[in-house]
């Protein structure tokens, strides 16, 4: 579905990614991983057309979308939640899961359904909302533009252990409906539990790649390159 091959990015001269390959499959669930300052953020910002790539190519089902303006990447099918959630903060919950939505399976009665929390709070504005909610929020506006392929920058950063134990099991069961997504985040061990396979990126360069076996059987990878 997604395919990203030979990426490169920089901010003005400063060069952050060198060639970084990665895809995602129809249902598959993938994780990009890292240290802090790696490049993770930069490659999705380069995916969804907020940063234009220096060279390489990204395709959304061999259609090319190479620097392609971001609402263009949103239309082939791919949803954000971006890093920071950034929700509309002047928008009270029922408008920002409307204001980007289009027609399909995901529904404000389904998003409801995966956040009970939002349907209580539908009336509240975006900033009267606790961190964890407005995750589940951002969540929420993404599956609402019905996306092929939902793509979480940081999802569970700066959030409560409870709230994590939320999100998780919200992504396990968005994988269970068939749902294909790129995760970034730096729970190896939560992700562990529902994700296919595994990118770790170090200095903006792919260094591995492996399925969830792999990682559990290579625990030197952890040690490596993940932990600080």
């Amino acid at each position: 579905m997604l395919q990203v091959k030979g990426l490169e990015a920089a901010y003005g001269e400063s060069r952050i990614l060198f060639g970084v390959d990665l895809h995602v499959d129809q249902g598959e669930v993938v994780t990009l991983l890292g240290r802090n300052g790696m490049g993770k953020t930069t490659t999705v910002k380069s995916i969804f057309g907020l940063l234009a790539p220096r060279a390489g190519q990204v395709t959304v089902d061999g259609r090319d979308l190479t620097g392609a303006d971001p609402h263009q990447v949103a239309r082939a099918g791919l949803g954000l939640v971006p890093e920071g959630r950034q929700i509309f903060p002047t928008l009270n919950v029922e408008e920002n899961l409307r204001a980007t939505a289009r027609t399909g399976k995901w529904t404000l009665a389904r998003i409801y359904d995966l956040f009970p929390r939002l349907h209580e709070r539908r009336r509240n504005m975006g900033n009267q909302l606790s961190g964890g909610e407005q995750q589940m929020l951002a969540i929420g506006r993404a599956l609402m533009t019905n996306p092929r392929l939902i793509v979480l920058d940081e999802a569970t950063e700066g959030l409560a252990p409870l709230i994590r134990a939320d999100i998780w099991a919200c992504l396990a069961r968005l994988k269970a409906e068939g749902e294909a997504i790129l995760v970034i985040d730096k729970n190896v061990d939560a992700l562990t539990r529902f994700a296919d396979r595994h990118v770790v990126i170090e200095k903006g360069r792919v260094v591995w790649t492996g399925s969830t076996a792999d990682i559990l059987a290579t625990p030197d990878v952890k040690d490596r390159f993940l932990h600080v």
